[in-house]
């Protein structure tokens, strides 16, 4: 019998996709992971080999999709390595055949904001350095299509993402700079979450319920380290507040609401 279960692509499955890609597993979808590398997923899971780049591989994919999950990470940081990869890869894949619903795991980069104010949805996406510009470029590409939304992530945090960690293990204090997270499988829930609602907005903030100033989540990061406070550095407060009320609005909580659940436990 023909397999009845809607079919999903979930293109980039490294860590947040590889995620995504068991959670809609589980959940009763029929799931293609999409890596440049053959590596082993997921059970439930079946995985492909392409390259999103140059579009090697591509034309093993179906032409028909329930929905696509288009979530790569680029090798190097550089516009043309974000153009390639973001903006050409996707259009690529949505010129290929029918897809249902299409969520682009974007950023947070794509707004300006750097005095401490609020960013939401509705603000307007100005950014100036070259990813963020770059990543709306990409979210663009979503406009012809009539079910497709940008998933705007903040900085993703989770197993084997160690970057606090360490800074928190420097003798230097943390800026006064808003910053704002969201735990990896707080994202895998949260796009599951959203492919299967009966309808979507155009773009959701990815964030937790907790933007911090750095030098809070530094000292935090410390105290849990055993080590002493070192207060906030010099300076303006810079940064900007994420807020998560509309994802929230759509019924999805995070698991991790903040950084002090999130980095509950130093690594070993």
């Amino acid at each position: 019998m023909p397999d009845s279960r809607p079919l999903l692509l979930v293109a980039g499955a490294g860590d947040t996709g590889g995620r995504l890609a068991v959670r809609a597993a589980d959940a009763g979808w029929d799931v293609l992971a999409l890596r440049r590398r053959e590596v082993p997923m997921g059970p439930g899971v079946r995985a492909l080999r392409a390259d999103l780049r140059s579009g090697e591989g591509l034309a093993a994919l179906p032409r028909q999709l329930d929905a696509l999950v288009y979530c790569p990470t680029p090798d190097e940081r550089s516009e043309d390595a974000y153009r390639v990869l973001y903006r050409d890869g996707l259009r690529r894949l949505l010129d290929r055949g029918e897809i249902g619903r299409v969520l682009f795991v974007s950023s947070t980069a794509v707004y300006a904001e750097d005095a401490g104010g609020c960013v939401d949805e509705d603000t307007a996406v100005d950014a100036t350095v070259f990813n963020g510009r770059v990543l709306r470029e990409a979210e663009r590409e979503l406009d012809p299509h009539p079910d497709a939304a940008a998933f705007r992530a903040s900085g993703i945090y989770g197993p084997g993402r160690e970057r606090m960690w360490r800074r928190a293990r420097e003798p230097r204090p943390g800026e006064p700079r808003w910053t704002n997270r969201i735990h990896v499988d707080d994202v895998a829930g949260a796009l599951l979450h959203l492919l299967e609602r009966p309808r979507i907005a155009r773009a959701y903030c990815g964030n937790d319920d907790a933007p911090a100033l750095e030098h809070e989540v530094i000292d935090g990061l410390r105290a849990r380290l055993d080590l002493p406070a070192l207060g906030a550095a010099p300076g303006p407060v810079t940064g900007k507040r994420v807020s998560n009320a509309r994802l929230r609005g759509t019924g999805w909580a995070p698991t991790y609401p903040s950084w002090r659940e999130g980095y509950a436990t130093p690594p070993a």
